[in-house]
């Protein structure tokens, strides 16, 4: 099962480095640009909730996170190099596939460290989003998850569907598939249909 773990975090951490890949791409970045933004965003979520639950720093002993990040990196710059414009959709697409990924895992690892569900869900919905958080600073960009889109409220839909089905007795993979699939199909629906929430801000009247 921990192999499987495995390859799920790292499936997760090649998807979030396309993400970043393509942020730094249609920012124009030069190709330091491209692997620090690709790295943040890959690791920047993973590495705050470690360090949040006092747990070793996967990254650090292991590599093949690493080789992971350049492999994304690489792979989507050849793929897209001749491309002048990047659709904005491929970038919350792509995005979107990471946050499935990565908020289930961050989910299960907070569970395994002994916290409530609830907290749990929180930690993995911290695991998803604070990497495009820093990617979308870095870019001086406002962070998505603060623009009114379903965002953050998918992956606490996603943790939630998780949580739940192992407290129904369901086996672990079959509701970590559940979880991610229904993360990513609300957080698919929200870029297809500009599904959001109320954003705060002032009326034109009040800057009078």
């Amino acid at each position: 099962m921990e192999l499987y773990f495995h390859w799920f975090d790292l499936l997760g951490i090649a998807v979030f480095a396309v993400s970043g890949t393509l942020a730094a791409w249609r920012k124009q970045m030069d190709g330091f640009g491209v692997i620090v933004l690709a790295t943040v965003t890959a690791i920047g979520g993973g590495t705050l909730r470690d360090l949040i639950l006092d747990s070793p720093v996967i990254w650090l002993t292991d590599n093949s996170y690493f080789l992971a990040i350049f492999s994304a990196a690489v792979l989507t710059i050849l793929l897209v190099r001749n491309r002048l414009v990047i659709p904005n959709n491929t970038l919350q697409i792509a995005d979107a596939i990471g946050l499935a990924f990565f908020v289930i895992m961050g989910t299960q690892k907070a569970l395994d460290h002994g916290t409530s569900g609830f907290v749990a869900i929180m930690l993995g919905t911290m695991s998803g989003v604070c990497g495009g958080m820093i990617r979308d600073v870095l870019c001086r960009e406002i962070p998505m998850v603060f623009r009114g889109e379903l965002y953050a409220i998918t992956c606490i839909f996603g943790g939630l569907v998780y949580v739940q089905l192992l407290g129904f007795g369901l086996a672990q993979m079959p509701a970590m598939l559940a979880g991610m699939v229904a993360l990513l199909a609300l957080r698919l629906a929200a870029i297809r249909w500009h599904l959001t929430i109320p954003v705060f801000g002032k009326k034109a009247n009040d800057l009078r």
